[in-house]
């Protein structure tokens, strides 16, 4: 009886990797992140440390405080996208 000739197999070649998806944040994100929360830290003790509440903006009276826990705020806000 005759010999079945075997078919040609091709070398196995592994599937491609799939590519990762880039993990993180830019260069900038903590940077921005922590000079934010340390400005508004600066700004609130400014305002308290001058006794007559004339600085850091002297028209903005009280509001000062807002100004310094809405930048402290925005920096902890910015906390929750770190990776």
């Amino acid at each position: 009886m005759p010999e079945s000739k075997g078919r040609a197999k091709r070398a196995y070649t592994p599937p491609p990797k799939p590519a990762k998806a880039k993990v993180g944040n830019p260069v900038w994100f903590v940077p921005l992140m922590l000079a934010l929360m340390v400005l508004g830290l600066l700004w609130v003790v400014v305002y308290y440390i001058s006794g007559i509440h004339e600085f850091p903006v002297p028209s903005l009276g009280r509001w000062n405080l807002g100004v310094g826990f809405g930048l402290m705020m925005a920096g902890f806000a910015m906390t929750t996208r770190w990776r």
